[in-house]
């Protein structure tokens, strides 16, 4: 028997809040699951800092590939089967891009990525391209596997339905976290009737349709999408986490260039602020090795560095307001002025932060980021694109809603030590 078609002799079952239950019967996928690089996943937070502003929210990366995989399981056994336009021999090489889409996500994801300069997607490529144990499991159904795997996760695949499986406006990656991370972080925003999705959706050569039947399940996602954006994502509370682990990281990079002798050797982080990081560097990266060199890091004399780790350990976090950069520059410029004069480092303490969505769009020719549209198939066999029949869908699409705050540490400017003259100043300006 071919490796990619064996077969466990019982099937596998993950329990899973979501979804039930995750099964598994291909032999392939139980091998990939088992894997270190896979297993990594476990010690990253799909949310970040989120955690610090709903308590619940500490599901990890690992749990949403399970979950990705298992919606994409049901569409192409339960749905797609038999249907003439989808093509069974692409089945194993879905489940695994499904399963794998997020294997390069380094921890504390974007901010990790931010502050680096990584993107996550590279690092996915060269875990599954790379001398790994996901490789190697890869490689047993086919010597050219691993790099149509990779293909599909980067979206250069020529087999479009598959891409559009797990990456497009309406994919199973999607369909995944809205619905784990509102059940994480106790929110109703992000619930949608996902079976009914599921029961409508048809394999076209190039992506997945709708049935028009759908489309009111369709218009009930899309928006839960947009308030799981505004009411979790984007959370002030959660980006003020935020731009501290950024602040972190920006300080401890800054102290290692000016040859600042740490207490605690930053080992971990030594090939990355020489900006010489090995995969076999990034894989030993997880949550649990970032904050334990925060709480260290707590205790050095570098008073920036120890301030920003206590914050950010004891949750004593950034107050913000609102801001608009496009008014407010000069506010923004006397801020920076007087935080100087108040001995407060405006680089650490004195943060722009924006938030930006789209939470629908159909492509524009000439625009930078071409977008898939969904497509609803009509009773006649016509394809429309949503926003054509759906007023709903039609009211929010291509209009992208953009947010800033002010981040700043109200503690500093509440207190009585140094110039209390200038402090008064820095509060009458941003109203506290």
């Amino acid at each position: 028997m071919s490796y990619s078609t064996e077969k466990l002799t019982e099937e596998k079952v993950f329990k899973d809040p979501v979804h039930r239950y995750v099964h598994v019967r291909d032999k392939a996928i139980w091998d990939l699951i088992g894997t270190k690089e896979f297993q990594r996943l476990r010690r990253i937070k799909q949310l970040g800092t989120t955690f610090l502003t709903f308590h619940g929210a500490e599901h990890s990366r690992f749990n949403h590939s399970l979950g990705v995989y298992e919606i994409v399981r049901r569409i192409i056994d339960d749905v797609f089967a038999g249907r003439p336009e989808w093509n069974d021999d692409e089945r194993l090489l879905t489940l695994c891009a499904a399963l794998l889409h997020d294997l390069g996500h380094g921890p504390f994801s974007h901010s990790f990525e931010k502050v680096f300069d990584f993107d996550h997607e590279d690092f996915t490529r060269a875990i599954i391209l790379g001398d790994t144990e996901v490789n190697k499991v890869l490689v047993k159904v086919g010597q050219d596997f691993p790099e149509k795997v990779a293909e599909v996760i980067a979206k250069t695949s020529d087999k479009k339905l598959v891409v559009s499986l797990i990456s497009s406006q309406i994919d199973a990656d999607r369909m995944d976290y809205l619905q784990r991370d509102a059940y994480f972080t106790g929110v109703s925003y992000g619930q949608f009737d996902m079976e009914r999705i599921l029961r409508v959706m048809r394999p076209r050569e190039d992506q997945v349709v709708i049935k028009k039947s759908g489309m009111h399940a369709v218009e009930d996602y899309i928006m839960s999408r947009y308030q799981m954006y505004w009411q979790v994502y984007f959370h002030p509370v959660s980006r003020s986490a935020e731009v501290l682990l950024t602040k972190i990281l920006h300080r401890a990079k800054q102290l290692f260039k000016e040859n600042y002798s740490f207490k605690y050797e930053p080992i971990h982080f030594t090939s990355i602020f020489h900006e010489q990081v090995t995969l076999e560097d990034y894989l030993k990266l997880d949550e649990s090795v970032i904050l334990y060199y925060f709480q260290i890091w707590q205790e050095e004399a570098d008073p920036i560095l120890s301030d920003l780790c206590r914050r950010f350990v004891n949750r004593n976090l950034f107050k913000f307001a609102e801001f608009d950069p496009a008014k407010e520059y000069k506010k923004l410029a006397e801020l920076t002025r007087l935080f100087e004069k108040a001995g407060i480092d405006p680089d650490y303490y004195l943060v722009v932060d924006s938030s930006s969505d789209l939470p629908y769009d159909f492509y524009r020719p000439g625009e930078e980021e071409e977008r898939l549209p969904i497509h609803l198939l009509m009773p006649n066999g016509e394809l429309k694109e949503l926003s054509r029949e759906s007023e709903i869908v039609d009211a929010i699409s291509g209009k992208r809603r953009t947010d800033h705050k002010l981040y700043y540490p109200a503690d500093f400017l509440k207190d009585d030590s140094g110039d209390v003259d200038i402090k008064k100043q820095i509060r009458a300006l941003l109203e506290i």
